[in-house]
């Protein structure tokens, strides 16, 4: 059986960025989807987690999935006993230990009243009891990794078009703070980081984003024009960029961005760039 370099569980948005790097530093991979569809070209396995599945049987549910290096969740696992099923299951099926298993998770983990610093990191206390990070705690604790993204923008994502649904009225722009962000290509360069440094990485949970903290105001602010497409020379900017400038005078902010003390979360996730001597690749919007 040939045992490729990683195999994606769940290739979605994250993998139309994965699947071309991958394909760039030749290396073998598989992808599994729920549909069997094709994903950035590439044909996929139709496969899906059952999270109640035994572990014990080599004939098990991983059974048809094929061998590799590391493994790649891309879907959450939630609360106890999922990273375990499928870990040791996998392992189980291919009758091999060592596998390198590298779970995304969300930054959001970190959104927890009363933290005694604006400014957080990966060492900084999380919510514990969120049912996420009890599954990658787990899969911690069985020699994985965590990569932990903030929002996730690029290719179909971007963020212009999150402005109607996340500010519809004045109220909640005015509610608005910080913004992190990490763009597609730079998720897929840290993964491979990851799969390539396991030395490194082995136990371990990482933060990632840009290294900017960004103004919501200020992002308000900057697309009052919308994407640019409209020429008009009689156009006006945004019911969200109006508001803001409403808002600056009615606050006392005299400049955008707004500083970090007012913004009030600020995320640090300079270890992992410096961890693997990288730097972002689509730094800042």
């Amino acid at each position: 059986m040939q045992e490729l370099d990683m195999l994606i569980l769940g290739a979605g948005w994250t993998s139309t960025f994965l699947i071309p790097l991958l394909q760039s530093k030749k290396c073998n991979f598989a992808a599994t989807t729920r549909d069997g569809r094709r994903v950035a070209g590439v044909e996929t396995l139709q496969w899906t987690f059952n999270p109640e599945g035994t572990t014990s049987a080599i004939s098990n549910q991983f059974s048809s999935l094929p061998l590799a290096k590391a493994v790649l969740i891309t879907f959450p696992l939630t609360g106890e006993k999922q990273s375990t099923t499928l870990k040791k299951g996998y392992e189980e099926a291919k009758q091999k230990s060592e596998i390198r298993f590298i779970q995304l998770g969300s930054t959001g983990i970190w959104q927890i009243p009363d933290q005694k610093s604006i400014w957080l990191s990966r060492e900084s206390p999380y919510d514990t009891t969120n049912k996420r990070a009890v599954a990658e705690d787990e899969l911690l604790g069985l020699g994985g990794s965590v990569l932990n993204l903030a929002g996730l923008w690029g290719g179909e994502r971007d963020p212009r078009d999150w402005v109607d649904r996340v500010a519809k009225t004045k109220e909640e722009v005015k509610s608005k703070k910080s913004l992190h962000l990490i763009h597609g290509e730079d998720v897929a360069r840290a993964v491979v980081a990851l799969m390539d440094n396991w030395e490194k990485t082995r136990g371990q949970r990482w933060m990632l984003t840009d290294g900017f903290v960004y103004c919501w105001w200020a992002l308000f602010a900057g697309w009052g024009d919308g994407k640019g497409e409209d020429t008009d020379p009689k156009r006006k900017p945004s019911k969200q960029a109006q508001w803001v400038y409403e808002l600056m005078q009615e606050e006392g902010v005299q400049a955008l961005p707004r500083s970090s003390e007012i913004l009030g979360r600020c995320y640090d996730s300079r270890e992992f760039w410096s961890t693997f001597s990288l730097a972002p690749l689509k730094a800042r919007i």
